[in-house]
């Protein structure tokens, strides 16, 4: 019976054929591999562009209606702020038509008034307004005589910051717009109907003329003898 035992050429070959037939069962896997890779990457890729372009539609929807909101806001703030300009406006209208009625009530009588404090006056102005570059002054009522010039800030209502708003956009500013007066003493005053925060004293201690309503309608000068007025 012959041998069956294989020489080492032969074995050497045969190693050599095995190790071929793994080298391509391992190139057909990596091969099915990668298709199954590419088909599950197409499929994943393909799910993502639809997911973006579902997002991005989203987005250019919810875009589209924000923008709509904004001008659906902006049309409201522009007809709220013309409405809102109109009735200021209305105010505005209002309050200087009350302040000329105020103003109406005080001038009547203030002359006799400040002759009762040995002060001669002999003209009344109201609403004296001066332009100087890029400022304005409105005086209410300004009280002159020959030695002379009391601006009177009247007020509805009395408080300090219109006190202290009189004294430093009126009266110390008052020879600067009016340099005609600078040879005349300057006086302040203040006028009311109602008071608040005591200012009617702060403006007494500030060394102006206090003026308010008395009896019958008519405006009393609230200053008393002791009172020496500040000349501005």
């Amino acid at each position: 019976m012959p041998s069956t035992k294989k020489n080492k050429p032969d074995q050497t070959w045969d190693m050599l054929q095995a190790l071929i037939q793994q080298q391509n069962k391992l190139n057909a896997d990596i091969s099915r591999l990668s298709e199954i890779t590419n088909e599950k990457f197409e499929k994943v890729n393909a799910e993502t562009s639809k997911k973006i372009k579902e997002v991005s539609q989203k987005i250019k929807e919810v875009n589209d209606e924000t923008s709509q909101k904004i001008k659906e806001v902006s049309t409201l703030i522009q007809a709220s702020s013309i409405k809102t300009d109109k009735y200021l406006g209305k105010i505005r209208e209002f309050d200087r038509n009350w302040g000329k009625l105020v103003e109406s009530l005080v001038a009547p009588s203030i002359i006799d008034q400040f002759k009762k404090t040995s002060l001669e006056i002999d003209g009344m102005t109201q609403r004296v307004m001066k332009k100087k570059q890029d400022r304005t002054i409105e005086i209410d009522i300004l009280l002159t005589n020959n030695t002379l010039i009391i601006p009177v800030e009247v007020k509805t209502t009395l408080n300090v910051q219109a006190v202290n708003d009189h004294i430093e956009k009126h009266l110390l500013p008052f020879k600067t717009f009016f340099p005609e007066y600078r040879d005349k003493i300057i006086y302040g005053a203040v006028a009311y109907i109602h008071v608040e925060e005591n200012s009617d004293r702060y403006a007494y201690k500030k060394g102006l003329y206090v003026l308010t309503f008395g009896d019958n309608d008519l405006v009393v000068i609230k200053n008393d003898a002791d009172f020496k007025p500040v000349a501005w």
